[in-house]
C-alpha cells in the first residue's frame, strides 16, 4: 500500500495526464497515484463488458493502494463504466469509497459556452455510442442541441507520436468536416477526449475564429475543488505532501514515461502495476 490518502487518477492510458495536470495546478498540495492501464489500452473500441471490467479493475487496485477518492480521468470509461461502478460495485464493497467522472462535470458547465445552442462533441466512438453527453447536456441545458463525431483515427496519431505531423492535418479536417456538416449553427466544440488536448491548435487551424474549442482538464479541476469544498470529510481524509506517484500496466515503465511526459508536460518516473485480471 502506497500513501493511504491519496487522490487516485484513472486512465485507460495516456490521455488522463492532461486532467491531472489541470487538477494538479489548482490543487498541488495534496498526494496523488496515477495509474494507466496502457497494456490495455485503447479502450475507444472495446465493448461495454470489457470497459467495465477493466475499469473496476483497476479502480480496485487503486483501492488497494489506499485511496479513497477516485477521479476516472477517461472519457469511455465515465461513459460505459461510471455508472455500474457508482451503483453497483462500490456498493457491494465500500460505500464509503468515492469515484468520480470527468462527463458531468463538463456537462454542467458547456452550455455556458454557446451562443447559438448548438454544440459539437468529438471523442471516442465508445463515449459517442453511448450517447452519454447527449443525455448529460439535455439534463443540464435542454435548449442546447448536440452533435457527436467519433474520431478514431485521433488517438493513435497522437499515441504514435504523429500528431504534429502534417500527416495528422487530413484527419483532423476530416472529422471536423464531419462534425461541421451536421449544422452550420455549431459555435462550440467539446474536446471529449483527454488526449485531444495534444492536437487542439492544430483543430483550430481548421476553424473559423468564432468557433470556441472547449478541453475539459479546467473544467474537471475546477469541479474537483467544488466537490472538496462541499465534501469536507473527504477533504480532510486526504494527505498534503504535494506527491506524485504514476503507474502503469505495461511492464516498458520507459516507454510510458516517455510519452506521458508529452501529455502531462513534466517530467514522469513511473512504475508497474500488477493489476489482477
Amino acid at each position: 500500500m502506497l500513501n493511504n490518502k491519496s487522490i487516485g487518477i484513472f486512465d485507460s492510458g495516456y490521455g488522463g495526464l492532461t486532467v491531472f495536470r489541470s487538477i494538479f495546478e489548482q490543487l498541488p498540495e495534496y498526494d496523488y497515484v496515477y495509474l494507466g492501464d496502457t497494456a490495455r489500452a485503447p479502450y475507444g473500441n472495446r465493448s461495454f463488458q470489457s470497459i467495465h471490467q477493466y475499469t473496476w479493475e483497476c479502480v480496485q487496485w487503486l483501492f488497494e493502494q489506499g485511496c479513497q477518492l477516485v477521479i476516472l480521468a477517461c472519457n469511455t470509461a465515465s461513459a460505459k463504466a461510471l455508472r455500474n461502478i457508482q451503483q453497483i460495485d462500490l456498493k457491494s464493497q465500500d460505500p464509503a469509497k468515492r469515484v468520480l467522472g470527468v462527463i458531468r462535470p463538463t456537462a454542467e458547465v458547456i452550455g455556458n459556452y454557446t451562443q447559438t445552442k448548438h454544440i459539437g462533441v468529438l471523442g471516442t466512438k465508445g463515449t459517442v455510442q453511448s450517447g452519454s453527453y447527449v443525455i448529460e447536456i439535455g439534463n443540464f441545458f435542454p435548449d442546447v442541441k448536440v452533435y457527436q463525431q467519433a474520431c478514431p483515427l485521433w488517438v493513435p496519431l497522437i499515441e504514435n507520436g504523429e500528431y504534429d505531423k502534417p500527416g495528422a492535418d487530413y484527419f483532423v479536417k476530416k472529422y471536423l468536416d464531419q462534425i461541421l456538416a451536421q449544422s452550420p449553427d455549431i459555435d462550440t466544440l467539446l474536446l471529449a477526449c483527454t488526449h485531444y488536448p495534444l492536437i487542439q491548435a492544430k483543430i483550430k487551424e481548421y476553424l473559423s475564429p468564432g468557433i470556441k474549442v472547449v478541453s475539459q482538464g479546467d473544467i474537471v479541476a475546477k469541479s474537483l475543488v467544488d466537490y472538496l469544498q462541499r465534501h469536507p470529510e473527504m477533504e480532510a481524509s486526504i494527505s498534503r505532501n504535494a506527491t506524485q506517484k504514476f503507474f502503469t500496466t505495461t511492464d516498458d515503465t520507459a516507454d510510458f514515461d516517455h510519452y506521458a511526459e508529452i501529455f502531462f508536460s513534466a517530467a514522469v518516473k513511473s512504475s508497474f502495476a500488477d493489476v489482477k485480471c
